[in-house]
């Protein structure tokens, strides 16, 4: 009878860590499916990304087709926000814009946007560069790095708060976080800034 209880015991636990190990199986295939990650990008598809169509002088523009057929990745997908979020540390955006809130550079956060804030945009400026000393990152950064880049500046200035958000700050945060909609907040606490007279494309 003992060994019967016993038995019966070590099924139980056996039982409860197979119930367990398929939930966390299961768990992880969803994960997977939800949010698939692609470390290196295809060439002809990095190929097809950088033809971008920009409106004259650069000031707007329409992504490629190929975007929208990957389901635009570098908007809706964290882990390319998050790399993007770190890329912007790593290649020294802060020393120019901040936080996001400018310094030697333009604010991301005021509303005014020299070349528009369309993502096209934002990856041609980080491609090739602006008059005014914004340098080109075509040649020390992949198509993949200058789309994710460009998608996490989007989110600095969004006026619209997203579902999708990168990592978070090891740091305290110094504005709302990037999917709260932090240029919509920001306006509404500050005065807007001017633009200044300086700034605008080239004629």
């Amino acid at each position: 009878m003992p060994g019967k209880v016993l038995n019966g015991s070590v099924a139980q636990r056996l039982a409860t860590i197979l119930c367990i190990l398929s939930l966390v199986g299961l768990a992880a295939l969803i994960g997977l499916e939800r949010q698939p990650r692609q470390y290196r990008t295809d060439p002809p598809v990095a190929a097809a990304l950088n033809q971008l169509r920009l409106m004259p002088a650069g000031i707007g523009g329409a992504p490629p087709e190929i975007y929208f057929a990957l389901d635009k990745p570098y908007e809706t997908s964290a882990y390319d926000l998050s790399q993007g979020k770190r890329l912007y540390s790593w290649f020294g955006c802060p020393s120019c814009h901040g936080d996001g809130r400018g310094g030697a550079g333009p604010s991301l956060l005021d509303g005014w946007w020299l070349y528009g804030p369309s993502l096209v945009a934002i990856a041609s400026s980080i491609r090739d560069g602006r008059p005014r000393g914004m340098p080109a990152f075509r040649s020390r950064m992949t198509t993949d790095q200058i789309w994710q880049l460009a998608g996490y500046v989007k989110t600095i200035g969004a006026y619209s708060a997203s579902l999708t958000a990168p990592s978070r700050n090891d740091d305290k945060h110094t504005r709302p976080a990037e999917n709260r909609a932090p240029a919509a907040i920001l306006f509404n606490e500050d005065r807007p800034v001017l633009p200044r007279s300086e700034q605008g494309p080239p004629s």
